[in-house]
């Protein structure tokens, strides 16, 4: 296999994975674009893509292909290794993997900067 590969093994592929994750999974939600993740219990990070609302199969397949090229590129952005499904929204606009990382950091740092303000 490539080092750079993205395995089968990386992806979430049955309708009760996604079901779990969606089930017990935090939510990191950004603008028409949620994260939702859920532990796992293995070495590595696994990757599902949700897309809603975009009638259009090549853009939708456009967003997928975009998106797994992002996790391809940084399979532990989450850690400890983790289930992680993409929800995607009509209206989603990201047209490389260095926009979606941009959307993602965005998102993680305005859930830190409202989770650390709902502690005080």
């Amino acid at each position: 296999m490539k080092p750079l590969a993205l395995p089968k093994s990386s992806l979430l592929r049955k309708p009760r994975e996604y079901k779990n994750v969606y089930k017990s999974g935090r939510r990191v939600r950004g603008n028409r674009l949620t994260i939702i993740h859920a532990p796992n219990g293995t070495e590595g990070n696994r990757l599902g893509i949700s897309v809603h609302g975009v009638k259009r199969a090549v853009r939708r397949n456009r967003i997928k292909r975009i998106i797994r090229e992002f996790f391809r590129l940084n399979r532990s952005f989450i850690t400890p290794a983790s289930d992680i499904v993409f929800a995607v929204r009509y209206g989603f606009t990201a047209d490389s993997p260095a926009e979606i990382k941009q959307h993602i950091d965005r998102m993680f740092r305005a859930h830190k900067a409202g989770s650390a303000a709902g502690r005080c």
